[in-house]
């Protein structure tokens, strides 16, 4: 295979730079991912020629970028699979995604004594909007534990599902793990007892082929900057049974049909959960986001990242002190770690001023570091764009840190 890592490197301005006076190294993917031209272009086109708000402007500037925006919910459509464009939300990502839903399905079809299903290994986004949407109606918050690999806990997870479950949040890909979940046997086993399933997609839609309907997934979450998008752009996929039966989220213009002084009557979908003028130069910038990575062959670009994944672990286990958080039995493009005696902190400082960018601390899941009884790890993150001898130079890296702090 010749993944051609190099021609695509050239689609990425911000990787051609000088980090305390070393090549720049970014393995923090897995928080954002960096940005090729085309995004960049198609942003700046937006200001320099579309700029607009849509929807209601009858003037030509208005349906231009209108036709944009609606063409994208479209392509979005497609690129995962949806049986319709009015189950496409635009939203500013993941987070907020999770929040509507837990905001709107739960005040509706949460009761005291309902349960919620998340497991202990969800980012922040995934455990705390169901916390405080518990506590509201009076629900219980149950966890599936980890098996000792770190992989979800199957059998036990089949023990939680019962007659007053409401509704199964999970991640399809740990961003502290790696892990990639068996989503589509946790939705499948939910369904045997009608129970809708959530999946947060915020670390597979830059690696795996997501397909909503073969998942049968009832919400499906994204953010653009995990996807080479920009920042403050999203997508919630919902079945539209569900989204038809709940209410909006946020009021305002946009969602409604009409408002009259002793009422309001609310828009269709999708428009009934978009209040407020939306990121319209982030959806310019998701689109072609989606469109670079469908000239990606993501085929080869799996096969590619599982090499990096391997030669980082081979890497790894000659270093010593050095000790893998995790084994999941299917990892994606990221490996957690911590240094023997080195607190992650202090490590990821010093590899930073070697010109290496990785995330040191909790990575939004405290719950997780306290179940593992750690303080946090390193993680190193995988996009297309990384290379073998960039992790060479994290191997030495973590050496030089050892002897500093040694």
């Amino acid at each position: 295979m010749s993944f051609q890592v190099n021609k695509i490197r050239e689609d990425f301005p911000i990787l051609d730079q000088l980090v305390y006076k070393h090549k720049l190294v970014y393995f923090d993917n897995a928080a954002t991912t960096q940005k090729p031209r085309q995004v960049i272009d198609a942003v700046k086109y937006y200001y320099e020629h579309d700029n607009c708000n849509i929807h209601r402007g009858v003037h030509f500037l208005s349906q231009r970028a209108t036709g944009v925006f609606e063409d994208t919910r479209s392509e979005i459509k497609q690129f995962i699979n949806a049986a319709s464009p009015a189950e496409i939300i635009f939203t500013k990502g993941t987070t907020e995604s999770i929040n509507l839903v837990a905001h709107s399905f739960g005040k509706k079809f949460l009761s005291p004594g309902d349960e919620i299903l998340i497991s202990v290994l969800e980012h922040h986004s995934n455990f705390v909007p169901w916390q405080e949407i518990c506590k509201e109606q009076g629900a219980i918050l149950k966890f599936i534990p980890l098996d000792n690999r770190g992989d979800i806990d199957m059998e036990v997870y089949k023990t939680l599902l019962n007659e007053k479950t409401r509704l199964v949040a999970i991640a399809h890909s740990s961003n502290v793990l790696g892990a990639v979940n068996p989503v589509a046997e946790i939705i499948r086993l939910a369904h045997l007892q009608n129970i809708p399933v959530l999946v947060d997609g915020a670390q597979a839609i830059a690696h795996l082929p997501v397909d909503v309907q073969k998942l049968d997934c009832d919400f499906y979450c994204f953010s653009g900057h995990k996807m080479y998008a920009p920042m403050g752009i999203g997508v919630l996929y919902g079945k539209e049974k569900w989204l038809e039966e709940m209410p909006p989220y946020q009021t305002g213009g946009e969602m409604i049909q009409d408002v009259f002084f002793d009422h309001t009557t609310f828009n269709e979908l999708p428009y009934k959960f978009e209040a407020g003028t939306p990121n319209v130069e982030g959806v310019y910038g998701l689109r072609e986001a989606i469109h670079y990575l469908q000239k990606i062959n993501m085929n080869e670009f799996g096969e590619y990242e599982k090499q990096l994944v391997d030669y980082t672990l081979d890497k790894f286990s000659r270093i010593k002190g050095l000790k893998v958080i995790g084994n999941p039995r299917e990892r994606a493009g990221l490996i957690s770690f911590l240094l023997e005696g080195i607190h992650p902190y202090d490590a990821g400082t010093l590899i930073d001023k070697m010109g290496i960018a990785v995330r040191t601390g909790h990575h939004c899941a405290m719950p997780l570091m306290e179940y593992l009884k750690i303080p946090g790890t390193i993680r190193a993150s995988y996009s297309f764009y990384n290379t073998f001898e960039e992790i060479d130079r994290l191997a030495e890296a973590l050496e030089t840190v050892k002897k500093i702090v040694g």
